[in-house]
């Protein structure tokens, strides 16, 4: 058992006696193998409950605040010197052998005696604040452990060792959560990274990540970024949104939901467009929640967050350059590869390159029902902006194949954006129909208007249908016996819009 050596010379945890004995024990005792240092009051000490000890009982272990008051800097002094002298007591490889509940409850009990020797006086609950601190530096991403336990949050930004930020409900709030200083922000941020079997460093200063839960993770790290590490964490909630979640909160409506899982289930090849934060990867993973489960997936992602329920699913990421500037493995040459894999449906997480040019291919030429997002503002942009891709390429193509090309491959067009209030909508479900001369042709099955704004800010807007009772992709509806429910959706969407 980790913990300290017993008289005997065998290791397992020692129960301390109360009183100045069990210092000089505690002072004596050698936690694996290590003395636990004799720490001197270090400053004004955290003022105690009305007639507290000066040496507190061991505290139950409760669930993790998730309030983030500012605390004091006489709080992280302290809690700097007892965690550098934990690190002195303690020995990290027979840590690691232990599992996270074992290696927690070790790490209180020392923690304990070290307060112990150190005499320094604080409340019940300012010792539990500062043991679940400690721990959650230890064995889990410090400070970010409470904002990663919060499911409300979508974004965690970390400007430095000082400055957390969060958004919640689409707005940014700054929060009282600090780093003890950079250093340890740049360990919290290796320690994510090296999960994955990445790094950041100098050498290697800028890396995409995620954590276990799929929530994607950017560190930039100095000297990119001046005032300590860049780190940005997209949370990804616990339950995995599906369509009657975006109907409930109004970012579509029941009718623009049911033809949107038409459009999954009757594999049209289809681009999800929208900024950043406007729930591309959300509205993906909804779309491929009504692929049947017996086909036979493959994603493409650089840094894995996509969460696909079927059976049958070959996940794919890309791989960065190591030290020497070799082994890098792009987006382009996952989905080249993909074709040689016997895909029924590619998904590419983000299209910003060259892969752009591939992935047409593959939409073109049998693999139907392959999706993918992009940055773009409309739907008329997100077609600029595939074009562009492709030319950046390198690809000498006219523009006339060009386009071309994208009519034949791509079917539907959803436009995802957020708002300036923070509300996340769906604001265009567009169809690619085919060329005049050398222009793309499209039409807009259901839109999102804004009226204006109410008292409290919130925008103000509603859906509506376009009036199309048959869009282009008709035929691939009939073919899999979905005609009447995708012709029973919009006649419902023409009816609720001719009523507002």
């Amino acid at each position: 058992m980790f913990g300290k050596k017993t008289e005997a010379g065998g290791s397992g945890p020692v129960t301390l006696p109360p009183g100045p004995a069990a210092l000089a024990h505690a002072a004596a005792a050698s936690p694996l193998g290590k003395a636990i240092p004799d720490l001197k009051p270090a400053g004004a000490p955290i003022a105690a409950a009305a007639g507290q000890p000066a040496r507190p009982a061991a505290v139950v272990v409760e669930k993790p605040q998730v309030e983030h008051k500012h605390k004091s800097e006489s709080y992280y002094d302290i809690k700097s010197t007892i965690f550098n002298a934990l690190i002195d007591a303690i020995d990290l490889t027979q840590l690691g052998q232990l599992d996270r509940d074992a290696a927690r409850d070790e790490i209180r009990d020392i923690v304990n005696e070290i307060i112990a020797l150190k005499d320094v006086v604080m409340s019940i609950a300012e010792q539990e604040e500062l043991l679940e601190d400690i721990c959650n530096d230890v064995l889990g991403y410090g400070p970010l452990e409470p904002l990663l336990a919060r499911d409300d949050i979508a974004d965690i930004m970390v400007n430095g060792a000082a400055h957390v930020f969060i958004e919640v409900d689409g707005k940014m709030q700054k929060t009282g959560v600090r780093f003890r200083d950079n250093g340890q922000l740049l360990n919290i941020c290796q320690r994510i990274v090296s999960q994955v079997g990445r790094r950041v460093d100098e050498a290697s200063p800028i890396c995409d990540a995620r954590l276990p839960d799929g929530s994607r993770v950017n560190v930039i790290a100095p000297p990119l970024s001046i005032d300590g590490c860049a780190l940005t964490i997209r949370k990804f909630k616990k339950d995995r949104l599906r369509l009657p979640d975006l109907v409930k909160f109004k970012s579509i409506t029941p009718e623009g939901a049911t033809v949107l899982e038409i459009v999954g289930r009757v594999r049209c090849n289809t681009l999800i467009s929208g900024g950043t934060g406007s729930g591309k990867t959300t509205l993906l993973n909804c779309l491929t929640g009504y692929i049947d489960s017996d086909e036979r997936i493959i994603t493409c992602e650089d840094a894995a967050e996509l969460q696909l329920q079927q059976p049958h699913v070959v996940r794919l990421e890309t791989r960065p350059p190591n030290l020497e500037g070799e082994g890098a493995i792009t987006m382009r040459e996952l989905v080249k590869n993909c074709l040689r894999m016997r895909p029924e449906r590619i998904i590419v997480g983000e299209v910003r390159g060259p892969e752009a040019f591939d992935l047409l291919q593959a939409m073109n030429t049998g693999h139907d029902g392959s999706m993918g997002t992009l940055h773009a503002n409309s739907p008329r942009e997100a077609i600029s902006r595939l074009e562009s891709m492709i030319t950046m390429g390198g690809f000498s193509l006219p523009s006339k194949t060009i386009k071309e090309m994208i009519v034949g491959s791509i079917d539907v067009i959803v436009q995802a954006t957020r708002l300036r209030d923070g509300s996340r909508k769906i604001t265009h479900i567009t169809e690619v129909v085919g060329m005049e001369g050398d222009v793309i042709i499209t039409q807009d099955l259901f839109i999102y208007d804004i009226s204006g704004e109410d008292a409290n800010g919130k925008i103000v807007g509603k859906h509506r249908s376009t009036g199309i009772a048959r869009p282009h992709f008709w035929d691939r509806a009939r073919y899999y016996n979905e005609e009447r429910r995708l012709a029973e959706a919009l006649e419902k969407a023409e009816d609720r819009t001719a009523k507002d």
